[in-house]
């Protein structure tokens, strides 16, 4: 009863007391971070393994199955999926939520570890990737050039991308759909039979005169100077 006692006998004390909780409200409204796209870990790890040169046939057999047969008795795992297709293979686990990642990786990383001898010699050694939503990319910008489409990559990366990079905060800039410059090469089968080439030693002849690298160093008075040799 004191509360109500006070309150009718000190009416302007009582509004003014309201004015500023209301105020004050609107202020800190106005102010209070709101995070649109929050840190979350997602129960979910991708295995990719690279295998250069070999068909989605190739992947399937001597690297996918292998790997999900293996992958099957990890803890905690509620479905496990995969992708072959050329030159990778793609095993996808998802785990129940609420499942420590950190362990289920090592668990992922030791049931690799088993099969790693038996996976082609050729094949790159198996990356593990954890998804979070820190991954993804939170702004999309897009580019068009109507005059000179052909060197877009170049002027984005140099003029776009490396200041992004700078900024403090941005995890990475990727550019994508831009026209890449390549060299293709076309050839002639009957000369090529004639010399008796075939594209894959065309192939080797060109990356053998296109190679860049290291020849040591060399001192120059307090000075040392990198080599390199370009051919």
């Amino acid at each position: 009863m004191k509360i109500y006692e006070t309150s009718v006998r000190k009416p302007v004390s009582v509004i003014l007391i309201f004015v500023g909780a209301v105020v004050l409200g609107l202020f800190s409204l106005n102010r209070l971070s709101i995070d649109l796209y929050p840190e979350m870990e997602i129960p979910m790890l991708s295995v990719i393994t690279t295998y250069v040169g070999a068909s989605a046939e190739d992947i399937e057999q001597n690297i996918t199955r292998r790997v999900e047969d293996n992958l099957n008795t990890v803890q905690d795992l509620k479905k496990i999926s995969s992708q072959s297709r050329e030159n990778m293979s793609v095993v996808t686990l998802e785990f129940e939520w609420g499942s420590n990642l950190d362990e289920a990786s090592n668990d992922v990383r030791d049931a690799i570890g088993r099969i790693e001898s038996y996976l082609p010699d050729a094949a790159e050694k198996p990356t593990i990737i954890k998804f979070s939503t820190s991954m993804m990319p939170i702004m999309m910008l897009t580019a068009n050039a109507k005059e000179s489409y052909a060197g877009l990559d170049k002027l984005l990366e140099e003029k776009v991308a490396n200041p992004l990079n700078r900024i403090d905060g941005v995890g990475a800039v990727n550019i994508s759909g831009a026209p890449v410059r390549e060299v293709q090469v076309n050839v002639d089968p009957r000369k090529m039979e004639a010399y008796h080439l075939t594209v894959e030693h065309l192939g080797q002849i060109i990356a053998g005169e296109n190679r860049n690298i290291p020849a040591g160093s060399m001192d120059i008075g307090s000075e040392r100077i990198a080599l390199r040799i370009n051919g």
